[in-house]
């Protein structure tokens, strides 16, 4: 038994497109402009250490799925 589980490709397609919302990915820039300006709250660094895990999961679980469809990240 190998542990792994065969996935629709419709799912494996789903994944593989999977972004933020515009407004998310507009405040991610917008907090990494603010912390490039050092400008950050202590509120405001929490939340962008937050967005940028869960952007470094997403990317991860993307490229996972365009592997196994055979694409490349567009």
């Amino acid at each position: 038994m190998s542990g792994e589980v065969p996935a629709p490709r419709e799912l494996l397609e789903s994944v593989a497109d999977m972004r933020f919302p515009v407004k998310t990915d507009d405040r991610l820039t917008w907090l990494m402009g603010r912390n490039t300006e050092g400008q950050l709250t202590p509120a405001e660094r929490d939340e962008l250490e937050s967005l940028v895990e869960l952007s470094e999961r997403i990317s991860l679980v993307r490229a996972q799925a365009l592997r196994v469809l055979g694409r490349q990240p567009a």
